[in-house]
């Protein structure tokens, strides 16, 4: 049971899309105080790893109780300790999770037929369980948080892998970045606010169509070729507070003023809205900067690394106070993956920053220079080598941080074990005589009837 709670608590918490279709028969098959599992809670979970491709232990419906029961336990635990959960947070990732839905089907109106609800009605579906997923995690994070690990524990962790079973890595390194994002001229922005206002202007006159201009004109990578159309929610934390303030300020059809925001400026299209949800399109215009602003920046960064070189300042302390880059500016400038490690490999990184890397060796500095970042906005940076390494076999020389990690994990899950094993007579337990012979539900088979 301990490796499903100190993972993502993926099976059973992955909330079914397609929860209208039902089992037959369903009924309880599980009691934890008075919290219940539904047969169909398991159905539907094995039905969504089988939609995913996740391949499915021979004993998944005893797993997945298993994991169901542990997750009613924490429940009742936090509800006990009073442990908070917003609605704001958990509307928050709900609404995640229905764009993840509409992003993998291509639309709300295929995501509503497929369901067999509309969006509303599966946002409120989704209410208890993600409550629950909340107060779960927050539970079983108090349990863990004061669990540390020590060099020696991380070592004899280690010892443990058999060789065989260590993994391979490729070469990786770590960058750190300064990087300054040079301001265009007051002429080049009155003329991106010009161009932004004549093309409301045409839309609003007839003359054209809003997302014929923005996949014509709009400098925004991510929807030029969507005519500039966006799904966006109010409570979405990835938005500029502007620009959804923006948005949802207008009515259906109506276009906004222009308005600037830290990625240039901007009109927007109201095209429909229910709720904090709604559909809109925008143009986004990114002020041309010279050969003039560029120079300027790359001046600053020489003078910001001559400094470094001479040590009077700190690599992170330049980050710190000079750079730009709002990702890396609180990592002391390390550029980070989706998984938000430091650690890269070659195809995780621009094409610039690989051949710039090529000519540095391991805690050089590169010379100011300009590059596109993945917006298409022009800026300037200098680049540190922190670290690069061969391809290799897991190791406790270069790969100490991953292991201490891992082994962390592993110290936590004995920790939660041992939680369970001494809270779980604490409950009043009842399984379905359906999945009593289940190896996984013993403990609790032996729990309920202590607590009859």
């Amino acid at each position: 049971m301990k490796k499903f709670y100190l993972t993502a608590l993926f099976a059973l918490l992955f909330i079914s899309l397609f929860a209208q279709k039902k089992v037959l028969a369903d009924k309880i098959i599980a009691t934890v105080g008075d919290k219940i599992v539904l047969k169909s809670e398991i159905e539907n979970s094995i039905l969504d790893m089988q939609r995913q491709n996740i391949e499915i232990p021979v004993n998944a419906k005893c797993l997945l109780l298993e994991q169901a029961l542990g997750i009613k336990a924490l429940v009742l635990q936090a509800e006990k300790d009073s442990l908070p959960v917003s609605d704001d947070e958990i509307n928050a990732e709900i609404d995640n999770k229905v764009r993840y839905f509409i992003n993998q089907y291509g639309s709300k109106d295929i995501v509503e037929q497929i369901a067999g609800k509309t969006i509303y009605q599966l946002k409120e579906d989704f209410k208890q369980t993600f409550r629950e997923q909340k107060l779960s995690q927050s539970m079983r994070n108090k349990i863990v948080e004061d669990v540390k690990i020590t060099p020696s524990e991380v070592k004899a962790y280690f010892e443990t892998i058999p060789k065989d079973s260590l993994p391979f890595y490729e070469s990786e390194v770590e960058v750190g970045q300064i990087v300054v994002y040079p301001k265009a001229s007051r002429d080049l922005e009155t003329y991106a606010v010009d161009q932004l206002k004549e093309y409301k202007k045409q839309v609003e006159s007839g003359a054209k169509k809003f997302e014929t201009l923005a996949t014509l004109y709009t400098d925004d990578p991510g929807s030029k070729e969507t005519g500039g159309k966006y799904d966006i929610n109010k409570n979405e934390k990835q938005w500029d507070p502007l620009f959804l303030a923006k948005a949802f300020s207008l009515k259906e059809g109506q276009i906004s003023t222009v308005f600037k925001t830290k990625f240039g400026y901007h009109i927007i299209q109201m095209i429909s809205r229910a709720g904090d949800d709604a559909s809109i399109r925008h143009i986004l215009k990114i002020p041309q900067v010279s050969s003039i602003e560029v120079n300027d920046a790359k001046h600053k960064l020489d003078s910001v690394r001559s400094k470094i070189i001479a040590g009077t300042m700190k690599f992170g302390e330049a980050v710190s106070r000079y750079s730009d880059d709002e990702s890396s500016k609180f990592t002391g400038g390390r550029i980070q993956g989706r998984d938000g490690s430091t650690f890269l490999t070659i195809d995780q990184l621009d094409k610039d920053l690989v051949v710039k890397l090529k000519d540095l060796t391991i805690g050089e500095y590169s010379q100011p220079s300009e590059y596109a970042d993945e917006r298409g906005k022009k800026g300037v940076r200098i680049v540190q080598l922190i670290t690069r390494t061969e391809p290799h076999r897991e190791n406790l020389k270069d790969d100490y941080n991953r292991i201490a990690l891992r082994a962390q994990e592993d110290k936590k899950n004995e920790t939660l074990e041992k939680w369970f094993t001494k809270n779980i007579p604490t409950y009043y337990i009842n399984v379905d005589n359906e999945y009593k012979s289940c190896h996984e539900m013993q403990k609790w088979i032996v729990t309920a009837t202590a607590t009859k």
